[in-house]
């Protein structure tokens, strides 16, 4: 079997809009597409003796055993790899479930799609899925447990971590969503200007200047201290000799930490004499140049969560440890615990595994062991001097049982601090009595404080810290962390109508960002330039913070890629659906493009919108399913689907008596007149009046006066400016040229159209054919060209797309000879070189029309010879 590609869907996509999370891999079967499963000898004994678990498999049968029925009956393998890729996820800690394989239009091609949590796990699921299964058909050992800890690792190195993972989860149940922002734990939270951002558990609420002190050991507890908050009595050194000092001052026992330490690295506890005082020093100096020594205080270790000023959580911390049987040695009993199946690798459960470093060598030395020792039955044994979950220690929920008092010291901690959300460290014998009373006393202040123990403690209540996070980042009365959406979609006039769309949103007072097939803006301001239709340009304008309003150019190649760059969206816009790009990425028919163009249209939200073409078919079938609201535009008022959908009391916007008009149920509001609609072109152009329809339309649906809309479409004026490559008119002194991006039959079509309207002696046309595209596609728009031109000039410089030029140019030529075997042409290879041949043709009155694939040559070329005309320079 051989992987054609692997690709990673992150967003709503052709195979499910609720599971954003995919892989898609392309697999070839090669000589396996005729051996099923049931063809292999031994398959599924070796299958059932490898991977047992995959008995929780239902698949189409629906029970416990389903797939492995399915197994035994005889399916393909492809099928097997996306069972075995869910299956080792699973066993790795990251449970999945949804799946599907595909037989692609080509013989032994699959599909073969499955969710995943960690988008580099994924990978290397699909890829040891097809690994597994070759083994498995072969008979060969395989070692499955090296993979399983292979996604481990890899997981635990890209993951969010637990802290931040809890406050995205809770982020996703308010329905509010989310961008990593890097490769670590930087996440934006919201969208546009109504984002906000935090890195593991700091927010951008959080002070700098409260951080820079809870970082400065020494510094939190003078500041502690001077408000009578309760602290251990110590000392800062920077030398070895500074440790006679700290002995005088401080006296046994004692403790040595890191001034700007965290997590419990560099921490030596119970410190009795000096050379282990020494050792301790140096031990602390590894991470921080200054170190402090305290008193070493008994009690138990508590961690108290405030989060915006209030106590949420409090955690009697215990330090890794376990119980002597009194015939195990401490290593054995090591490793025992680590057998509990609470424990996993890192953040995996909710107990990490225990390992043995430095801190565990040296605590068994002060006691006089060794990793071989034996400990009495029933003696407990700390092997870590610190209770940090992250090295194996447990937590016990003690919210609850929090007096008032330390309630309140707390809270004023926090804001003496100036933390939105700190961890305060306090030893005491317990926190039901005042810590006055029992002679407890703050340890640290921690900015950025985990909250595992709080969300997943070993014993007791789950806190639901995070929710207080989003709360104080969200808090009630805050407008929502969306922006309003409007995707728009199609084969043609998707950017005309985003532009149009656009245009009428930034005149009704809005910040607006939108993507286009030539580039992202931001209030009309070209951010980016080139093709940015896809998901990665709508996440730039969703970053963002000074967009209040997203209008989204969404093309079938960005879809197919990687899903949408947003999770929903408010009115979905499709304005067509013909043929094009057909034939790629296993998109052959019709009825493929609409299922990738109704992406957009499912994503739309529940109250939300979806805005179709009622005199497409397609859009009609779409509009049938949507799970959202639906609205229709249309050339014709009598358009059947028109007419029964306002019968019920729907919306529209139809092209009647000459006007753009909303029909509602029985009364109508006429919006303009179409020939005062300059995008129109006096209302000569079908295809730009269905583009204002839905732009109409959607303006409409989201709210703004019709009056606004009105103003709007008489701003709005047809230029290389505002609609590069959109019918793009260009006057000379004896002729003129149109620059258009038509790059389809149906594209082609609407140009020929408008041309008829056209009273010129000579039409000359400049095509151009794409090499991916189908034979029939490419000699269609030769025999459109020799239709509605008199003369034909072709170039072939660009986009050959695994053709070779003359192949695409031997097709268009066949167009042209089945209209016309004597119809003019002239092959002109370059597109500068075939628009200055063109020029020099052209007689008084001629209309020069160039369909460029590359718009932005053409007007640059076109507008240059605009200049030397001016200047007397041009003389065609």
């Amino acid at each position: 079997m051989k992987i054609e590609n692997i690709q990673v869907l992150r967003g709503p996509n052709i195979w499910s809009t609720n599971r954003k999370k995919l892989i898609q891999m392309r697999l070839n079967l090669e000589e396996m597409e005729h051996k099923p499963t049931n063809k292999i000898e031994g398959f599924i004994e070796r299958l059932e003796k490898m991977m047992p678990t995959l008995y929780q498999h239902r698949c189409s049968p629906g029970v416990p055993g389903g797939f492995f029925q399915r197994v035994v009956a005889g399916t393909w393998m492809g099928h097997v790899v996306e069972h075995i890729a869910l299956e080792i996820q699973t066993l790795a800690g990251m449970d999945t479930g949804f799946g599907r394989t595909r037989e692609t239009k080509t013989v032994g091609i699959y599909n073969v799609v499955f969710t995943y949590l960690e988008e580099k796990v994924g990978i290397y699921a699909a890829e040891a899925a097809v690994r597994i299964t070759e083994a498995l058909i072969k008979g060969e050992d395989y070692n499955l447990e090296y993979d399983i800890q292979q996604m481990r690792e890899i997981r635990e190195n890209t993951r969010l971590g637990p802290s931040t993972g809890s406050i995205v989860e809770e982020a996703i149940a308010r329905n509010i969503p989310w961008i990593r922002l890097n490769k670590e734990s930087l996440v934006q939270l919201g969208y546009g200007k109504n984002q906000v951002r935090f890195r593991a558990t700091m927010t951008e609420k959080t002070s700098c200047i409260a951080v820079d002190i809870a970082s400065n050991k020494d510094e939190t507890k003078r500041l502690l201290e001077e408000q009578a908050i309760p602290v251990a009595k110590g000392i800062t050194i920077s030398s070895v000799a500074g440790v006679d000092e700290a002995i005088r001052k401080v006296g046994f026992p004692l403790v040595f930490k890191p001034l700007d330490g965290n997590h419990g690295r560099g921490i030596s506890i119970n410190i009795r004499d000096k050379e282990a005082a020494i050792a301790a020093y140096e031990h602390a100096a590894k991470i921080s140049r200054k170190v402090i020594v305290e008193r070493f205080i008994t009690g138990y270790d508590f961690r108290v969560l405030v989060i915006d000023n209030k106590m949420v959580a409090a955690a009697l911390r215990d330090p890794a440890h376990v119980m002597g049987d009194g015939h195990s040695t401490i290593q054995e009993l090591i490793d025992l615990e680590n057998t509990n199946p609470k424990r996993g690798y890192g953040h995996e459960n909710v107990l990490t595994l225990i390992s043995v470093d430095r801190d565990t060598l040296d605590l068994l030395d002060k006691k006089g062991y060794t990793l071989e020792t034996v400990p009495a039955k029933g003696e407990k044994l700390f092997v870590k001097s610190t209770a940090n979950l992250s090295t194996g220690g447990t937590s016990v929920d003690v919210t609850d049982h929090v007096h008032p008092q330390n309630v309140f010291i707390c809270e004023r901690i926090s804001k003496i601090i100036g933390l939105d959300i700190c961890g305060i460290d306090i030893m005491a014998q317990n926190l039901s009595e005042p810590l006055n009373d029992t002679g407890g006393v703050i340890l640290e202040v921690n900015a950025a404080p985990g909250f595992r123990m709080h969300i997943a403690p070993s014993e007791g209540l789950p806190r639901n810290v995070a929710g207080h996070v989003i709360d104080m980042l969200y808090p009630p009365g805050k407008s929502a962390a969306r922006i309003p959406i409007i995707a728009i979609t199609g084969t043609n006039g998707k950017t005309t109508t985003t532009r149009l769309i656009a245009h009428i949103v930034k005149n009704n007072g809005h910040r607006v960002g939108f993507t286009t097939s030539d580039g992202i803006y931001v209030q009309n301001n070209m951010m980016l330039k080139g093709d940015t239709t896809g998901p990665v340009s709508a996440e730039f304008i969703l970053k963002d913070p000074t967009v209040d309003f997203a209008v989204l150019e969404t093309a079938r190649g960005g879809i197919l890629r990687a899903g949408l760059g947003f999770s929903q969206c408010d009115i979905g816009v499709i304005t067509n659906i013909q043929e094009d790009h057909l034939g790629l990425a296993d998109i052959h028919t019709l009825e493929d493009l609409a299922r990738v163009k109704s992406v957009v249209t499912n994503s739309v939200k529940k109250d939300g919108w979806a805005v179709l073409n009622a005199d497409n078919d397609y859009c009609v079938r779409i509009g049938k399913k949507a799970d959202c609201n639906v609205a229709y535009f249309s050339m014709d008022e009598n358009n059947p689907v028109i007419k029964s959908h306002c019968k019920k009391g729907g919306i529209a916007c139809i092209s009647e008596n000459g006007f753009v008009t909303i029909q509602k149920g029985d009364w109508k509001i006429r919006v303009q007149r179409t020939i005062m609609i300059p995008l129109t072109f006096g209302g000569t152009v079908p295809f730009m009046i269905q583009n204002v329809l839905a732009a109409t339309l959607a303006s409409f649906l989201w709210g703004f006066k019709t009056e606004d809309i009105q103003t709007s479409l008489q701003t709005f004026i047809p230029s290389a400016a505002q609609t590069p490559g959109r019918m793009n008119i260009f006057e000379f002194k004896d002729f003129r040229f149109m620059i258009d991006f038509a790059h389809n039959p149906d594209g082609f079509i609407g140009i020929k159209a408008f041309l008829s309207h056209i009273d010129s002696p000579l039409k000359i046309g400049i095509i151009a054919g794409t090499g991916d595209r189908r034979d029939s596609d490419i000699r269609e728009i030769g025999k459109l060209s020799a239709e509605m031109f008199d003369y034909v000039i072709l170039r072939q410089e660009k986009h050959l797309r695994g053709r070779t030029e003359q192949n695409i140019l031997d097709l268009l030529i066949e167009g042209i000879h089945s209209v016309d075997p004597n119809k003019q042409f002239e092959v002109v290879p370059k597109e500068i070189e075939a628009i200055k041949y063109a020029m020099s043709m052209a007689k008084p009155g001629a209309f020069i029309v160039a369909l460029s694939d590359v718009v932005d040559n053409a007007i640059e070329t076109v507008q240059n010879y605009q200049e030397q005309e001016r200047n007397g320079l041009f003389n065609a």
